[in-house]
């Protein structure tokens, strides 16, 4: 991600690699032979357009290396086929894992790529076959793509959405698998973690993380130390990208994101429980 100009001042993401690894993440680079705490996930753990991420945050008041794994419209594939990643992850005192929504993965019906998993690359034959009434070269993005799918048929629609669950169990459990137990998992996200039906849910396909339950959050528990929940507070959230550093072109993106406090709320939410686990290793 390049520097960017703003109004209100400099904001630089200091873009760095580790490793083999062929992504780039926000920097600046940390040291990995001192006791550190790994941060992995999407937008959010990234913290795109925001000078204090939550992991920033934590590593301010915990005074040990966070090291930042978050990638802008990251899925679980950006991270599980990435060994640099889940080898320092591994070595870690402890990794926190920010949910991520299914439709960021590749599975039976559609592939993403391998890095950029909000990006679409192609429909599987047997999505074809459920959908010979859609013509897949018009996507690039997996939620315009999905959004379409739903269009045509909700009961098709049903399929698909258990399959990217049934993936995302398993890609979970294979990164969780390589990390070890030394996790905790982050729900931060204005939607609250239910079992409530997708389609029942404000917004439906605006849900974020997508598809994701509560019963699958439970279904990981034992592969975990912790599961905190980060719903930002309507103050918090009332803010809007105040605070927040964008060009005037990404003005709109901006305001859908969580904001500085709802990142200073994550922080505070996950700071005592990273304490819990880091005094009884």
């Amino acid at each position: 991600m390049k520097h960017e100009k703003i109004e209100n001042g400099d904001l630089s993401y200091s873009p760095c690699r580790y490793g083999a690894s062929r992504m780039l993440f926000r920097g600046p680079r940390k040291r990995l032979d001192l006791p550190y705490i790994a941060f992995i996930g999407g937008t959010e753990t990234y913290g795109k357009f925001i000078e204090k991420p939550f992991p920033h945050l934590v590593e301010k008041a915990m005074r040990q290396t966070c090291v930042n794994f978050g990638c802008v419209n990251g899925g679980i594939d950006a991270f599980v086929n990435d060994p640099t990643v889940m080898g320092i992850c591994s070595e870690a005192d402890l990794t926190v894992v920010q949910v991520m929504g299914a439709n960021y993965l590749s599975n039976r019906f559609y592939s993403v790529h391998p890095r950029r998993n909000d990006r679409f690359l192609r429909a599987s034959t047997v999505l074809q076959a459920i959908y010979q009434d859609v013509d897949f070269s018009e996507f690039s993005f997996t939620r315009h793509m999905l959004g379409a799918l739903h269009t045509k048929s909700i009961e098709r629609f049903d399929t698909v959405v258990n399959e990217l669950r049934e993936a995302w169990t398993a890609r979970m459990r294979n990164m969780l698998g390589q990390i070890g137990d030394r996790v905790i998992l982050m729900w931060f996200s204005e939607d609250l973690m239910t079992d409530e039906h997708w389609s029942e849910r404000p917004g439906q396909l605006q849900v974020d993380p997508l598809f994701i339950t509560a019963s699958m959050i439970d279904e990981l528990r034992p592969m975990v130390k912790d599961v905190v929940v980060a719903n930002p507070t309507e103050r918090a959230v009332s803010q809007g990208s105040r605070g927040m550093f964008f060009p005037a072109s990404q003005a709109k993106a901006a305001s859908e994101m969580l904001g500085v406090d709802c990142h200073v709320e994550a922080s505070a939410a996950l700071i005592p429980k990273i304490r819990d686990q880091l005094y009884s290793i």
